[in-house]
Parts: C-alpha cells; structure tokens; sequence
C-alpha cells in the first residue's frame, strides 16, 4: 500500500501531503509543511520562566481550559527543520530547508521520541530539532511510514517535556480544541490557534491511500505539520497533518487521530517500519476495473486477476478468477471494503473467505502473511 498524503496520483510512490486531488471542484488537499527557510528560535529559558510566572498570576476567570491545555502540552511541541539536496535547472545541487512541527512523546535511555508527519522529515539529509527552552539538537530518523503520514525521530536527551495521548475515539464533534505548531517557519514556533472538533472519521485519499481523519476548524498553516491537536484536558487527540485549500474554503484542517498514531509509532519504534497484512492477490471491482478500460460484470465482491504465487491466496486455493464475497461473514461490496476488512487485522491472524468460483461458493480459511516492503 502506498502514502495518501502527497501529491496522490497515478504514482503511489509519491510522497504524502503536499497536495491531494479530492472529489470538491478546484480544490487541492495540501499538507502544513513549510517551505520557507526557517529562521532561528526566538523561544528561550528567560521567555518560559515569564511565561510561567505569568501563569501562576492568573485570575481564575484567565486560566481557562484552553490556557491550561497550551501550557501543559506546549513546552513538547518542537520544530523540525528538514536540511534535502535539490537540483536546479542546471542539475546542480542545491540546499533547501522545510520546517514543520513534531511532539516529543517518550523519554527511553537517554533519548527523547518525537512523532511528526512523514513528509516533514522525508529526504531529509539533516534533521535540526529545535525545542521549546530554544535549544536545538540534530535528530536522527527512527522509520516513517508514508501510508499514515507518520514518522519518529529521536535526540540525545532524555529529560524534555512529554505530551500524554488522549483517546480520539473519545472525541465529540463540537468539544473545543487547540493546535499548537510552527506556522510559518520557527519565527512563530509554538503558536496556538482554537476552535473546535468539526467532524470525525473523515474519510480521503483513494484505494490503498484511504484514511480516517478528524477535521478541525482550528487554523492549520503552513509549518504546522506533526504539531498537536489537545483537548481541554490537555491531551494530544490527533497529529495535525493537512488542511483544504479552495476559493472560497477557510477552517478545514485535518490531523491524525491519536489512537492511530500511537498504533502506528509504536509498530515503527519496534520495527522501524509498520508491517501490515496482505492476502496476496490483485483485485478488481466493477468500478475499478472501468478505470483501466474493463468490463465487469460484478453486483458485489472483488475478482481475483492475480493471484501472488507462494502467497496467502495461494497457499490457500484461491485461483485466478476466483471472486470474493466476504470476509468473516462480513459482505464485501468492493475493493474499499475488503482492504478495510484486512486493515483490521494483525500478521499471522486467520480470516475465513467466502469464494464464488463459476457457480459454486466456497470457504477457504486463509492466514495472513506480512506484506513484503517492496508493496508498502
């Protein structure tokens, strides 16, 4: 499967979340990293200690949940500068910088854990984390994965702030919420924007690239990439990863909910990489296979045109030709449907299928095998 974020097209292998074609007229899905080149922190020690003087001053009818949710995860938001080599017209090497934002979320052994989006970090040949007391350390990539739009980086020191993760699935349309980022570059490093949880389980992307999203109308601007989305109780919901760019569009941002990221950073902490289940079989649906020009005959299920040799499917009996129609008992509609179904499974687990080959239905049990790298 490939990312769902960056210039998504005909070439899966694009990267995430600069721009996504999505079914609204004249209307790009563009990630919130920023191309601009960054300027230096402005945060320091003596700008936290006001700060925390400031705060211990408040009135109660001033500290309210929105200043007490900025200061608890504020001080985790950091700033990533992505250092890549491009090429001019001339095909000479060029630096050129990008900034986003990340959240510090575990301290292990000396080392601090940083989730951001995948494209802020991606062809990266440095990576310069600068924290919120004005420090900046040089990060090291730990694994991405371009599907999610999430990667972790890590730095040499291992006492800095943490977030804690709420649970999105808690989450109700309407709660209040902040996101704190970088828009813009580190000029603005550690701004806060509010508003408010606008919808859930957004879905957006096409095929493999499919996934849920919450939609905030907090402002999201360039820089904010990887930044955190908090509740009132001062827990991180989501990782804000994009927002709506149209004329005539304002306060439609998307982040990452929380439950999903923390799946997702653990699998690439142990791994390095997020391994996911696959049946081993190329799949058409009536209106997937109109795309490429193919008649289908086909009210529901997916027919089997490939079938990987020494795959799930394989072992398994599958043929080419063969069309599923469930899954578990769970009908299968098409294509989308059957990639959700196998996306709420783990490797190794075992699924039943539900087969009609010519006019004969059949079961087949089937285990799940890891989908090798070169598919991801």
């Amino acid at each position: 499967m490939k990312s769902f974020f960056q210039k998504l097209n005909a070439n899966k292998s694009k990267k995430l979340a600069i721009a996504l074609a999505v079914a609204l007229s004249a209307t790009a899905f563009a990630g919130c990293g920023s191309s601009q080149t960054p300027s230096k922190s402005s945060a320091s020690s003596s700008t936290q200690q006001t700060q925390q003087a400031n705060l211990d001053n408040l009135s109660d009818a001033r500290n309210t949940p929105t200043v007490r949710a900025a200061a608890a995860v504020g001080p985790s938001v950091v700033g990533i500068t992505n250092k890549a080599v491009a090429r001019d017209f001339f095909n000479n090497p060029v630096e050129s910088q990008g900034v986003g934002s990340g959240v510090i979320f575990k301290n292990d052994n000396g080392k601090s854990y940083i989730v951001t989006n995948n494209h802020v970090v991606d062809g990266a040949n440095e990576l310069i984390v600068s924290l919120a007391d004005g420090r900046s350390l040089p990060g090291k990539l730990v694994g991405a994965d371009a599907l999610t739009d999430l990667a972790v980086v890590e730095v040499d020191d291992g006492n800095l702030p943490t977030a804690d993760f709420g649970d999105s699935d808690a989450t109700v349309v309407g709660e209040s919420v902040i996101a704190i980022g970088n828009p813009m570059g580190l000029e603005f490093q550690g701004s806060v924007t509010s508003g408010v949880v606008s919808a859930l389980n957004r879905m957006l992307g096409d095929g493999d690239a499919r996934i849920k999203l919450l939609q905030t109308d907090a402002a999201i601007n360039p820089g904010n990439s990887g930044g955190a989305l908090v509740n009132m109780d001062g827990k991180v919901i989501g990782i804000n990863s994009a927002k709506i760019v149209a004329n005539g569009v304002e306060g439609i941002g998307l982040a990452i909910p929380s439950n999903a990221v923390q799946n997702i950073i653990s699998a690439i902490m142990e791994k390095g990489y997020v391994p996911r289940p696959y049946l081993g079989v190329s799949i058409f649906d009536q209106q997937s296979a109109a795309r490429y020009g193919y008649q289908l005959n086909l009210k529901k299920g997916v027919y089997l045109f490939q079938v990987v040799p020494g795959g799930p499917a394989d072992k398994a009996g599958l043929r080419k030709g063969d069309v599923i129609t469930a899954i578990d008992g769970t009908e299968i509609k098409g294509v989308s449907d059957l990639r959700a179904k196998i996306a709420e499974h783990n490797v190794g687990d075992k699924v039943e299928l539900t087969i009609q080959r010519g006019n004969q239905e059949r079961k087949a049990s089937l285990t799940l095998e890891e989908m090798p790298k070169d598919n991801n």
